[in-house]
């Protein structure tokens, strides 16, 4: 069995001694570019890794961050990984991942996990940050921690979009368009504190026009046959011309669901996503949504996580909001001709906003 590689090596290969090479690779001080290069060359031509044990035993860190997402079959987590797996590599971090699936008490054995695989740190999405258990104790506690997508009414170290101004401009796309009876299809507020923020922001849209309050439909995130809900809704609501889905995946079952109850999208119905996932403008029809951005959020996330580590301090308590925009798709229509805007209330002028 060939020898264990060690700093020595490194360093007698790059000419230099083992104090530069730690430097160097550990990225902790300063290092001319050509003797950065031999280092670097040396270590990768000798195949020489760190003990990463014993530099966390002496830096006192893992130097790996705990991630926790509810699911990795909605694309946004997934693209927020991307965002903080990018940055934690550029500064030299791992990764830990750990899925709740929408279920608090998941959410609890996740964290109490990743807590006990000694984390620098957590990014966390929660069910509902403010009712959450594990973020009113981690609050307390010293461990750095930030929320992702969440949106915390109370001082909490957070980065997402204004949820609530998103659905607004969704609802006044809607009614520019003449979709005066719509509804919301919404995962269940009590697995998503994002999803009831929407509804609020889209009620309030409605409710500054004079339009009648939009219908709520709260379903399962881990249900992917909504037939009979939307079955139940259409007819209860007959006049229902547009929905607006919590997020994109659920809006793609939606189209499904209405396809096989006899109803074209858009041509019956129009319907609007939220999140913005590449997939939904590929289908047909393309997903008219709003586009967030996912990768910058994870990516933000850690960058103000990982300074907040190495600075021994925790994140700001403040919610950095990052912007988003209206995807058109082929989804969202003008109401149809045959179902014309009941005769009472009034009608709003000029109520959208130039850019969602």
């Amino acid at each position: 069995m060939a020898a264990r590689v060690t700093i020595h090596d490194v360093a007698k290969r790059a000419a230099c001694s083992v104090a530069t090479v730690s430097r160097v690779l550990n990225g902790t001080g300063p290092a001319s570019a050509e003797v950065r290069a031999r280092v670097q060359d040396a270590a990768r031509d000798l195949g020489f890794r760190f003990n990463e044990i014993g530099r966390s035993l002496q830096s006192r860190r893992s130097r790996t961050l705990g991630i926790l997402v509810p699911t990795l079959s909605n694309p946004v987590f997934a693209a927020v990984i991307e965002g903080v797996q990018a940055t934690a590599r550029a500064r030299g971090y791992q990764l830990l991942l750990a899925c709740a699936n929408y279920d608090p008490e998941e959410e609890s054995e996740a964290v109490a996990t990743l807590l006990g695989k000694q984390v620098d740190g957590l990014l966390l999405t929660v069910s509902d940050a403010e009712a959450s258990a594990e973020v009113a104790q981690l609050s307390q506690e010293d461990l750095p921690f930030i929320l992702i997508f969440n949106q915390p009414r109370q001082p909490l170290p957070s980065v997402t979009v204004d949820n609530a101004a998103a659905a607004a401009a969704v609802g006044r796309r809607l009614l520019q368009a003449g979709h005066r009876e719509v509804a919301y299809v919404a995962g269940r507020f009590a697995s998503s504190d994002r999803s009831q923020h929407r509804y609020e922001g889209f009620c309030a849209a409605y409710g500054a026009a004079g339009a009648p309050a939009p219908s709520l439909l709260e379903v399962d995130y881990a249900a992917f046959d909504h037939r009979a809900a939307l079955a139940a809704l259409l007819t209860e609501r007959g006049g229902i011309t547009a929905l607006f889905c919590s997020n994109d995946m659920l809006a793609l079952a939606v189209i499904g669901a209405l396809r096989s109850l006899g109803r074209r999208v858009p041509q019956d119905v129009s319907v609007v996503g939220f999140d913005g996932i590449a997939v939904a403008a590929l289908t047909a029809p393309s997903l008219a949504t709003v586009a967030t951005p996912c990768p910058e959020m994870g990516s933000r996330a850690a960058e103000s996580l990982i300074d907040a580590i190495e600075a021994g301090e925790r994140p700001r308590a403040e919610t950095l909001l990052l912007p988003f925009e209206f995807r058109p798709g082929e989804s969202l229509a003008p109401r149809p001709a045959e179902n014309p805007p009941p005769a009472s209330g009034n009608t709003p002028v000029d109520v959208l906003s130039p850019t969602l």
